[in-house]
């Protein structure tokens, strides 16, 4: 666990050094001055992926109204995917409710799999990556 910040960007930086598949930050996604996770991201990332903190706004809206809050992003630096989620409890859930329906996909994209789901997948591939989880897995404060 690292404080907002600088580093959140360090964490970033050293697990996608290190080869980790998928990052997942919670919080620091906020409006307060300190909520920088957003951030810290952004200057890791070589692409973004709108569509992903889209889907994962989405998915609290029905629950929250103040999901639409949230500044958090995704994308991909390197071979490795960054999701920032939500630092409460209830935008997790939300987020990986969101990431299991097709992070195995997801990541066999960014290696150079195909675009096809797997014979019997909905969008999922099944390319796991070098790991799932890093130094970074909870940079950020909560929101």
């Amino acid at each position: 666990m690292v404080p907002d910040g600088a580093p959140v960007e360090a964490a970033l930086r050293a697990a996608v050094e290190t080869g980790y598949g998928v990052v997942v930050t919670t919080g620091g996604t906020g409006l307060t001055p300190h909520d920088l996770t957003p951030e810290a991201t952004r200057a890791v990332l070589d692409r973004e992926i709108p569509g992903v903190a889209e889907a994962i706004r989405a998915e609290g809206l029905g629950k929250v109204p103040s999901a639409a809050l949230s500044r958090a992003l995704a994308g991909v630096a390197g071979t490795t995917l960054v999701v920032n989620l939500p630092g409460s409890t209830g935008g997790v859930r939300d987020g990986l409710a969101v990431l299991e329906r097709w992070l195995p996909h997801a990541v066999e994209q960014i290696h150079g799999g195909d675009h096809r789901p797997a014979p019997g997948q909905t969008g999922a591939g099944t390319h796991p990556g070098p790991g799932t989880s890093g130094p970074a897995e909870n940079a950020g404060s909560p929101s």
